[in-house]
């Protein structure tokens, strides 16, 4: 005999609830990420200091970001936090429920217009899943990099289409990472190594890489991406194989960033 197991969410979980009665000790919540399992927000914990009227501070039907500060699993009780949310938290928690929603859209949408079945919409869901942190940073990368970033998902031609007409219509939220490469080689095909360790950072396929002429030694580099954190991490291993071919070939190596600018909203 077996029975469903309800999902709780862990200590120190960001969750989203929905207020559903309000007491003088605090107010009755559903979890809208597990199945409206109720939670309660004890009035010591809706704000700093004495709270004399629940109701000023919370409403009910209303939504709001908590912290689980309690589970106990066996009586399904979930106590929550209002006052050790900060204002980050709850706009970070916002964001990624806002993009969560944009996902289950993006994926209707390729569903109805490829005609796929439930079952068909969830294993492409896997997919992008099994490469990516989210759909939406799949389709991210797709509408930067273009469909051949998922040729290895061996995707039906038809869906591949859709896909790239959704993402060529995304608003891309993007960033530049930007610096000066100073580079020389006096060797006799001096720059004719430094031109191909250039091509080949611009060739790479972990970011969007632009490399400008200045004048000898000078060149800009610019990296575009999602955001700030991924930028980071793919700036990195550029710079670093761009300075170990540079002095492989004796030549001469520096880089200076430059201050780094918001090119878009998502």
């Amino acid at each position: 005999m077996t029975s469903d197991i309800q999902e709780l969410p862990e200590i120190g979980e960001i969750v989203i609830a929905t207020i559903t009665k309000i007491s003088d000790h605090g107010a009755y919540v559903t979890l809208d990420e597990y199945n409206k399992i109720q939670g309660f927000l004890h009035v010591s914990e809706i704000a700093p200091g004495w709270v004399r009227k629940v109701n000023k501070y919370v409403r009910q039907g209303e939504k709001k970001v908590l912290l689980v500060k309690k589970v106990e699993s066996g009586r399904k009780e979930i106590d929550l936090s209002l006052k050790q949310i900060s204002k980050d938290q709850r706009k970070k928690k916002l964001l990624d429920v806002k993009r969560f929603e944009k996902e289950q859209g993006i994926l209707k949408n390729i569903q109805e217009k490829s005609e796929l079945t439930t079952k068909q919409i969830e294993e492409l869901e896997d997919k992008f899943l099994s490469k990516y942190d989210s759909v939406y940073d799949a389709m991210l990368n797709i509408a930067i990099k273009g469909n051949a970033e998922i040729d290895d998902l061996k995707l039906q031609k038809k869906v591949l289409t859709i896909i790239e007409d959704i993402c060529s219509k995304m608003k891309l939220p993007s960033v530049e990472l930007r610096g000066i490469l100073e580079i020389s080689n006096n060797g006799s095909n001096g720059v004719e190594l430094i031109q191909k360790t250039l091509t080949e950072a611009e060739n790479s396929k972990d970011a969007k890489i632009d490399i400008t002429y200045l004048g000898a030694p000078r060149y800009r580099l610019s990296l575009l991406s999602q955001d700030f954190k991924t930028a980071e991490k793919s700036l990195k291993p550029i710079l670093e194989k761009i300075e170990k071919n540079v002095k492989k070939q004796n030549g001469l190596y520096n880089f200076t960033r430059e201050e780094s600018i918001k090119t878009g909203e998502g």
